[in-house]
């Protein structure tokens, strides 16, 4: 009997060891991300040093800038992928194609389809939902508790501001690619959070920018990412656009430039995106 209990005994001994050896190797020792937000998140749960590649959209931390990129623009191949040997691939929600997802699985690579949704109640999910990618859910709690306090604490911040002032967001390529952001976009969150109003109504995504379209929107400020108004000049050259002398924002010359990265990432630097936003409106 005893013989019998001690061989029970080294059997559950085993089977507690053949599972902590498979939540082990569970954990992703070769990860590649696709967007900017994936990377910083991964990064700030301490896996950083396990990112073996990005896509061209990841600059943050500095570092990431030297890790290769999977491809020269937001195409992605499996062949690509497949290529630098990951054991995760984690990617915007309908970003790979089912084509290419399967390709990922029959080489043995897992694929993680994560969805953000641009609010501070999405962002806490987006990291978690990351957390839970890497098999590291407690440390993901841990953060998304730390983010939560200080999201917290720059909203409050903007709650002591004095105005609301319409902001115009226009994405530039040059003069060739010029857009306006509507409705529903994570720059139309960001900019209510940060205590400002969009001043592009009436219709939802993005639409090509047009001097009409400017003048009646009549925004207090003009608000572009960094390589946006580079792209056209700098704050001078936008002034002298037309109809930009007609609006508040031309007279007052409030021209606001961000880093894109960080102004939608909407992850673990949102506190910091809507308290920089918030002080260039103000």
């Amino acid at each position: 009997m005893k013989l019998f209990a001690n061989h029970i005994k080294t059997i559950a001994l085993f089977f507690l060891m053949t599972l902590g050896l498979s939540a082990n190797a569970a954990i992703p020792k070769r990860i590649i991300t696709l967007s900017g937000a994936l990377t910083e998140t991964v990064d700030a749960l301490g896996f950083g040093k396990s990112i073996v590649a990005v896509d061209v959209t990841s600059i943050y931390p500095a570092y990431i800038t030297s890790l290769p990129k999977v491809s020269k623009n937001r195409t992605v191949s499996a062949e690509g992928l497949i290529s630098f040997k990951p054991d995760l691939v984690l990617a915007p929600e309908g970003s790979v194609s089912k084509e290419i997802a399967y390709q990922l699985q029959s080489a043995g690579i897992n694929l993680v389809n994560i969805k953000q949704d641009y609010s501070v109640s999405g962002s806490i999910a987006f990291i978690k939902a990351v957390a839970a990618a890497l098999q590291v859910p407690a440390k993901g709690e841990a953060l998304a508790k730390q983010t939560q306090a200080k999201v917290d604490k720059a909203l409050a911040a903007v709650k002591q501001s004095t105005r609301t002032p319409k902001v115009l967001f226009i994405y530039a390529r040059g003069t060739g690619v010029m857009l306006v952001a509507g409705q529903h976009t994570n720059i139309d969150a960001i900019i209510a959070l940060a205590g400002g109003k969009n001043a592009a109504q009436g219709f939802d995504n993005f639409k090509p920018y047009t001097t009409e379209s400017l003048i009646e929107a009549n925004p207090d400020v003009i608000l572009m990412f960094d390589f946006g108004l580079s792209s056209l000049g700098g704050a001078d050259a936008v002034l002298k656009m037309p109809g930009v002398a007609q609006t508040n924002a031309g007279k007052n010359k409030k021209i606001v430039q961000m880093d894109g990265e960080l102004l939608i990432n909407f992850s673990v630097r949102l506190d910091q995106a809507i308290a920089t936003l918030n002080k260039n409106l103000q």
